[in-house]
């Protein structure tokens, strides 16, 4: 079914119902519905063909590491006196 369609459809029935009222509110709905299958970010939800990117891995503290760098790991129970 398409958008007129649909909206012709949900104005009888709107009226059928004693909902003259709704009639605006349908025809907003029916063209912002237009406006939203119309707009270009709907082509970015295509594959794409490029590999997704890749981050760098991270250390236990959030940092990132680097290659020839020490891993860096998180002291448990926090530090300890003497």
């Amino acid at each position: 079914m398409n958008i007129d369609s649909w909206l012709q459809a949900a104005i009888a029935d709107a009226e059928r119902r004693g909902l003259p009222e709704l009639k605006p509110l349908l025809e907003a709905l029916a063209r912002a519905t237009k406006t939203l299958r119309a707009a270009d970010f709907n082509d970015s939800a295509a594959p794409s063909h490029q590999p997704p990117a890749t981050r760098p891995p991270l250390a236990d503290d959030g940092s990132e590491l680097r290659p020839g760098s020490p891993k860096r790991q998180r002291r448990e129970g926090g530090s300890h006196r003497s």
